[in-house]
């Protein structure tokens, strides 16, 4: 009785193993950052693309932050289901618009990470100070 049990037992842990890495890194719902932002993503559509909102808990402005919208595409999965994707975010309360690529990285336990860069532009009076605009 305990070696059928014990096989039982080893044989779920191997199934929730490859469950786990059957499943692929899907985008759609909350993602919330070490810093408190949030953003909410909708289901992609056949073509890829998604938009949601975002909510920065961090900015330079003295302004009230409020939750901005985003638009984005995700590169159809791989055979190993961690899409890269991008997106932008255009503020609501700043003259400036984000962008922001990454990947869904999903561990053995099945735990979905985005990891992202940015690249934010700020509106400026002239061409002149382009130069510090972008950071």
């Amino acid at each position: 009785m305990g070696s059928i049990s014990c096989c039982l037992l080893l044989s779920l842990a191997l199934l929730s193993l490859r469950a786990a890495a059957a499943r692929k890194c899907d985008l759609q719902g909350l993602w919330r950052n070490e810093l408190g932002s949030n953003m909410t993503l909708s289901a992609l559509d056949a073509a890829g693309t998604f938009s949601g909102s975002y909510h920065t808990a961090v900015a330079a402005t003295n302004k009230q932050i409020l939750v901005s919208p985003l638009q984005g595409a995700q590169q159809h999965a791989s055979a190993k289901g961690q899409p890269t994707f991008g997106f932008t975010v255009q503020w609501q309360f700043a003259d400036s618009t984000t962008a922001f690529v990454g990947q869904c990285f999903m561990d053995h336990r099945g735990k979905e990470t985005l990891e992202t860069m940015w690249l934010l532009r700020e509106e400026v009076p002239s061409r002149r100070d382009a130069w510090k605009a972008t950071r």
